[in-house]
């Protein structure tokens, strides 16, 4: 973990409330790992802001939010060139992919930009996201260059009509699936883990949670896992955000 400075060299505004940040460390001597994350420090706020790390380049990377509150709702103003403190690297990431990995990446809403870093790494991936609407989606054109990619919008206004959950047996049995990894809202994670538990599937999840501190002093991020039918207490900073199910 390192407190740094990243300058913002590229900001982009995906959808109406949704915005990419390229960020150039003044010092990258870390290994990012796809589902890591990072700590902004929004001035005149106490908490900083935790961001999973959507793409990962030689000496910059990207993250990518939306804006649901004070914090985000003022970074959405900052302008390139602005230096930015920053907190990283952060947490537990995805494990490494190997050549064999016949990857399915599983991502709702906004929580399909951790899985950007992942399909470039891959071998061989496909993808299934799902937003509410078609003017939700995002990071299409992206997901679309390194691999199969399905989208699923709960409106049907664009692409299947329906959650991702509907047609993850048909991605896991037409490429013969060996390892998946998600990102999304916690009901649509639970319901992945189960598929993949009941298919015998190796499985990620990286999960969303309200953090205080981002490095386990605080104990803001909390969650029960049911583990062997055994309740363990674990933190999502510092024991995630990626588990294993």
């Amino acid at each position: 973990m390192n407190i740094n400075y990243a300058t913002l060299i590229k900001k982009t505004m995906l959808n109406k409330n949704t915005f990419s940040f390229v960020l150039k460390p003044s010092n990258f001597t870390f290994n990012l790992a796809p589902g890591q994350f990072i700590n902004i420090l929004v001035e005149n706020l106490t908490l900083r802001r935790p961001f999973s790390v959507c793409e990962i380049k030689e000496y910059e990377f990207r993250i990518v939010f939306k804006v649901c509150g004070k914090g985000t709702n003022e970074m959405s103003k900052w302008e390139p060139g602005r230096k930015i403190n920053i907190m990283w690297p952060l947490g537990k990431g995805f494990r490494k992919i190997n050549k064999t990995d016949k990857m399915l990446l599983i991502g709702g809403g906004i929580g399909v930009a951790p899985l950007l870093e992942l399909s470039k790494q891959s071998t061989f991936c496909s993808t299934l996201v799902g937003f509410n609407t078609k003017e939700e989606i995002i990071l299409y054109d992206e997901f679309k260059k390194y691999g199969e990619l399905s989208v699923c919008t709960k409106d049907g206004s664009f692409g299947n009509k329906g959650l991702v959950t509907d047609f993850i047996i048909e991605k896991i049995k037409k490429f013969k699936i060996n390892r998946i990894a998600a990102c999304g809202p916690e009901k649509m994670l639970e319901k992945v883990a189960t598929i993949a538990r009941k298919e015998k599937i190796f499985c990620e999840i990286s999960l969303e949670e309200r953090m205080g501190c981002g490095f386990g002093a605080c104990l803001g991020c909390k969650h029960i896992f049911k583990i062997d039918n055994i309740e363990k207490s674990l933190h999502i900073c510092k024991d995630g955000p990626v588990f294993i199910t």
